[in-house]
């Protein structure tokens, strides 16, 4: 049976979803988390619909396994191309980051447009320029895959000179064409300042973190699942792979020290365990 103290469940094909997780710790910090970072198999975002709707039920069913009372899907790319298969797999309300970061990027728009970075998958998916238009449908629309950007956040290489040169390929296009980025892959945030260097500091830059915890925040408050314990919150993190700047980077980014990391195993049958 499900109670308030249950955790929150949420994956990413990697560390990204890290930046999920930090605002989930500010926004509701009496709630115990599970994490899970498929590691071994990141990116996503260069994968096919078919593999990637896969994998997603897999890291969902992981974290059905741990008892989380609500999964968060912080992967744009699995968010774009399987929440619908996840969610007729699971058995708690299931929440993505496409809606949510539209919906606060839209907010933000004054004369110009928007702009859309994500990965190949999530750029060719669409699914953010269907989530705009619908809210408006007049607000220009600009896109960009920068398939680069995970592995230089997975590697750790926040502020180097190859994440500068890289942010300035992509991003070039844009100069005075938008007044909000969203940052359409979790592991984009990662690269703030490389991407805001490029794009200037009249441009909001817009990641699901905040956005999507407070849809966690309205949903578990709509259903009276809040956890309403004062203990101190428990924070699993689970990875497939253990890349040596996991702790490095999970602990840098989120402030504080990782008392659980364990690596869990990918079976042939899709088990995780």
């Amino acid at each position: 049976m499900i109670s308030r103290e249950n955790p929150i469940g949420v994956f990413d094909s990697g560390i990204g979803g890290l930046t999920v997780v930090r605002q989930l710790m500010n926004i509701l910090p009496s709630e115990n988390i599970v994490y899970f970072g498929d590691t071994a198999r990141v990116p996503y975002g260069n994968k096919s619909a078919e593999v990637i709707r896969e994998y997603a039920v897999q890291d969902a069913r992981f974290l059905l396994s741990k008892g989380v009372k609500v999964i968060v899907i912080a992967c744009n790319t699995a968010s774009a191309l399987a929440m619908d298969v996840v969610r007729s797999h699971s058995t708690v309300p299931t929440i993505g980051v496409i809606e949510p970061t539209a919906d606060a990027a839209m907010g933000k728009v004054r004369s110009r447009g928007v702009g859309v970075i994500g990965t190949l998958s999530t750029i060719n998916s669409s699914a953010y320029e269907t989530a705009l238009k619908d809210i408006n449908s007049q607000t220009p629309i600009l896109s960009q895959a920068c398939p680069l950007f995970v592995p230089l956040a997975e590697e750790g290489m926040f502020n180097h000179p190859v994440t500068d040169l890289v942010a300035r390929e992509y991003l070039s296009r844009f100069s005075g064409r938008i007044d909000v980025m969203i940052l359409g892959c979790t592991h984009y945030p990662l690269l703030r300042d490389a991407i805001s260097g490029i794009l200037g500091g009249d441009v909001d830059l817009v990641d699901a973190g905040e956005a999507t915890a407070r849809s966690v925040l309205d949903l578990l408050s709509s259903g009276n699942m809040l956890n309403k314990q004062k203990t101190k919150p428990r924070y699993e993190f689970y990875v497939s792979d253990f890349p040596q700047k996991f702790n490095e980077i999970a602990e840098r980014f989120l402030g504080r020290k990782l008392e659980f990391v364990r690596k869990v195993q990918i079976y042939s049958n899709g088990d995780i365990r």
